[in-house]
């Protein structure tokens, strides 16, 4: 590229969430006066509470200070527990704030609520291998502040590793855990399941979990270990959505195989997401293609642009000729650092409200992609798994995103992939046509597998009661998930009314009969005309029917038993997990 790549500013991502709309100048300044007038909480055990401010991932939920505190074990988190149920404050765990949904604080958060922020991430790090159980080939004790780089780090550096895992490495173990943070993969054709792996989210993994809970017997909060397979609270646990504080978990671990990465941009989506049996699916370069031949696949589409960023990887114990050798995690520095012509043409698009170059946007950003991915040598990459899988840094483009996971058969993923992008180009180019620009970033496209208790290395093992791939009980022949994201600026116009034609497409078209959909937890779902986590039939009555009566009572339940005064919540947690 001509042009050097350009870090922005910690200010100019504040900037670009004030336009748009996240605070209003004079919103902001009422609140920080309030915020300066508010007391200090008088904390237990003589921690020092101090202000912090709270930006989600997209800016478009903020705060600008709430009283927060970083305990330094697990016991100090049970006191701080009792002292806000007697206090009738609100305690929520705080990592790195890579989110987009509610689940830490709402939008509009009082400058003066009682809510206390629990920084996980400056003492609650320790990680040990402790005794794996019979049939997995490790397992590890950690703390849930401590990163996913870090983890599986420390794990690639005994010969351990994971199969799935989110993009960033900057995620807490502990926030992971909490949404059922996902990767991408399912097993390639011929390839057997390894023992200590899954294929489903890393919730999993779980073998014990060590949380905060209500002790009725003695009247107060306590540290309380559970175990998978033996205890069912463990079930809930395991994907708690923040209603919950869990501040250890021994995770099972399989052994480190190397991957290697092949990037290509020449594949048109007409082929890639073509429709099964159709002329386009003939030549071999479907998206289904790629999974049987690898099982792990990720698509990047542009928007209004023809031929996505395709990213294969395959197990490779040892390295092609071909295949440049990786270090470390990261390795496309054309995306982790937002280049000087995106920048200036995002700031475009935001100062001046010109949506219309929306178009021109996603052009631009495959042309970084494509000449990027030779410029670095970026086109064929071996090494560590987690360095393969690790390639989304903070400093990349902050965009809003929804999130939905559609459960099928194996057989039937082109289908659902081709269903999906079909609706969405048809509709952008509707939209675009009427001179509206909703999207002007990319979509995202991944397929995993199931959490299903064979990976799991424990007699009794169930599924995370709430992950968003627990296997469907009135549906066994669903075994895989196709994962699909829609990405825009924050603040674009339109964004939501688009969001909730996708999420209406969604429900109507994957309603149990060749597919399921179920909300991404950590995303935007539940979509008005006007914004997200905001349609009452979905929280009440669509999300938990994608799980089963039986199951969604259950989860709901015991997280509520485990917490009843809610010390451990907020506002829209009580809303979307009441009876």
């Amino acid at each position: 590229m001509a042009n050097t790549p350009e870090l922005p500013s910690r200010r100019g991502v504040l900037r670009t969430a004030a336009a748009a709309g996240a605070f209003g100048l004079a919103a902001h300044t009422a609140i920080g006066r309030a915020v300066a007038a508010t007391p200090a909480p008088d904390l237990p055990g003589g921690l020092i509470p101090y202000r912090l401010p709270y930006l989600n991932w997209a800016g478009e939920i903020a705060h600008p200070g709430l009283w927060t505190c970083a305990p330094r074990d697990g016991q100090q988190v049970a006191d701080l527990a009792n002292w806000a149920h007697a206090a009738g404050w609100r305690l929520r765990a705080r990592g790195k704030a890579h989110t987009w949904s509610p689940l830490t604080i709402t939008p509009g958060t009082d400058a003066d609520a009682p809510v206390l922020l629990v920084d996980t991430t400056k003492h609650l790090t320790a990680m040990a291998l402790v005794p794996p159980p019979a049939g997995a080939p490790g397992a590890v004790r950690a703390q849930t502040g401590v990163t996913l780089e870090e983890l599986l780090g420390y794990l690639a550096g005994h010969g351990l590793g994971v199969t799935n895992t989110p993009a960033p490495g900057e995620l807490t173990l502990g926030g992971t855990l909490a949404i059922d943070a996902h990767g991408t993969s399912v097993p390639a054709a011929g390839e057997a399941p390894r023992p200590g792996h899954t294929y489903g989210s890393l919730s999993n993994l779980v073998l014990e979990l060590t949380a905060v809970v209500w002790d009725e017997a003695n009247g107060r909060y306590a540290l309380r270990t559970f175990t998978r397979g033996t205890d069912p609270e463990c079930d809930a646990l395991a994907t708690h959505l923040g209603r919950a504080f869990v501040v250890e978990a021994v995770l099972q671990a399989g052994e480190e195989t190397p991957l290697r990465c092949v990037s290509r941009v020449d594949v048109p989506a007409d082929e890639l997401f073509a429709a099964p049996g159709s002329p386009e699916a003939a030549g071999g370069r479907t998206f289904a293609d790629y999974l049987d031949a690898a099982g792990r696949v990720e698509t990047i589409w542009f928007a209004f642009t023809d031929k996505p960023w395709l990213k294969v990887w395959s197990l490779s114990p040892e390295r092609p000729a071909t295949a440049r050798p990786v270090l470390g995690p990261y390795n496309y520095p054309f995306s982790d650092l937002v280049p000087t012509p995106v920048s200036r043409l995002v700031g475009r698009l935001t100062a001046e409200a010109a949506w219309y170059l929306a178009p021109q946007l996603g052009a631009l950003q495959y042309t970084v992609a494509a000449t990027g991915l030779t410029t670095s040598l970026a086109t064929d990459l071996w090494g560590a798994s987690h360095h393969l899988t690790f390639y989304l840094r903070p400093t990349t483009l902050r965009e809003t995103a929804n999130g939905y996971a559609i459960l099928t058969r194996r057989a039937d993923v082109q289908r659902v992939i081709s269903e999906f992008a079909g609706f969405y180009r048809e509709r952008l180019e509707a939209w675009a046509d009427a001179g509206r620009y909703p999207v002007n970033g990319q979509v995202e496209i991944r397929v995993g597998g199931l959490d299903q208790p064979a990976d799991v290395a424990v007699a009794g093992a169930r599924p995370p009661l709430l992950s968003v791939v627990r296997p469907h009980p009135d549906h066994p022949e669903f075994d895989c998930a196709v994962w699909v994201d829609v990405l825009t600026l924050p603040g674009t116009p339109g964004a939501a009314e688009f969001y909730r034609e996708l999420e209406r497409f969604c429900l109507d078209t994957y309603d149990g009969g060749h597919a399921l959909v179920r909300v991404e937890w950590s995303k935007g779902w539940g979509y008005t005309d006007a914004e997200a986590w905001a349609d009452q039939e979905v929280i009440g009555e669509v999300v938990p029917a994608s799980y089963g009566a039986g199951e969604w009572a259950e989860g709901t339940g015991l997280l509520r038993g485990l917490d009843p005064h809610g010390v451990f919540g907020n506002a829209f947690l009580d809303e979307l997990l009441a009876p």
